[in-house]
């Protein structure tokens, strides 16, 4: 297990590979931790230093009161990155990641190469509608929404398997907390004008089943940075990485290699 201080908290990551490989950085979606990514990882090009974090308040990172800004949450991701010494990195976020992923960018260029916006936006949702789901929770906690989750995150065909039962499971054993904290970061962000201004490669990813953030929300992201790319990854919800992790990877492979970082 790596844990690392970094004084006020101390952050849960994996990092495999090579420490002289070329760095990926992935961040996870709100209610999941790094195990999003489990089937990703075996299938990317051999030489990668492959880092992922579990988000503050998620998994097994500690868990503050909340609210969090999401300069905080910036902030954690970006020390750490300075902690494990590394630089150049395509950092690949998906939703609440994918948020982060993009104020990094904006933030820190010398840390980031490159970014892949898996299943997120500048803005996501209104801050009507995040206060309204932090009220139902600090209400009647997360298993009251669980299985409308569920919906908007996967397809009707990954939901009859039995693997629905452990994303379902992680979702309903975050702690209320983080999720709430989290949410407050997202409910007070709007990165489209911030988002405008980036110029690095950058390759957004959509499932068109996705409930949370549909492919033109995705898409009307990316068109934000001049020369991105989008990507539709067929039979996948919110989480594409889950539902189709062979495609994901070749999606993800094909863009290391052509932006010369695999």
């Amino acid at each position: 297990m790596q844990i690392r201080d970094l004084g006020d908290i101390r952050l849960h990551y994996r990092d495999e590979g090579p420490a002289t490989g070329a760095p990926v950085l992935f961040l996870n979606s709100l209610a999941t931790d790094l195990r999003l990514w489990d089937k990703i990882v075996p299938l990317m090009p051999a030489g990668l230093r492959l880092v992922r974090m579990d988000t503050r308040g998620h998994g097994l990172s500690d868990c503050p009161p909340g609210p969090y800004a999401m300069g905080t949450l910036i902030r954690d991701v970006e020390r750490l990155m300075e902690a494990l010494g590394l630089r150049d990195a395509v950092v690949v976020g998906l939703s609440l990641g994918g948020m982060i992923a993009q104020g990094l960018a904006v933030k820190r260029l010398d840390l980031v190469r490159g970014m892949v916006l898996s299943n997120t936006a500048a803005k996501v949702g209104t801050a009507q509608m995040w206060e309204d789901r932090i009220a139902a929770v600090r209400r009647d906690g997360l298993e009251h929404m669980a299985d409308a989750t569920m919906t908007r995150w996967f397809t009707r065909a990954f939901r009859d398997t039995a693997e629905l039962s452990g994303w379902r499971n992680m979702f309903v054993r975050t702690p209320v907390e983080g999720f709430i904290g989290c949410s407050h970061a997202i409910a007070g962000t709007d990165f489209f004008a911030t988002t405008a201004a980036l110029t690095l490669p950058t390759l957004a990813i959509a499932g068109p089943e996705d409930g949370s953030t549909p492919p033109d929300l995705v898409r009307e992201t990316a068109d934000l940075v001049k020369g991105s790319r989008f990507e539709l990854i067929r039979g996948t919800g919110h989480l594409p990485c889950v539902e189709r992790p062979a495609d994901y990877a070749a999606v993800l492979t094909r863009f290391l290699a052509d932006t010369g970082h695999c």
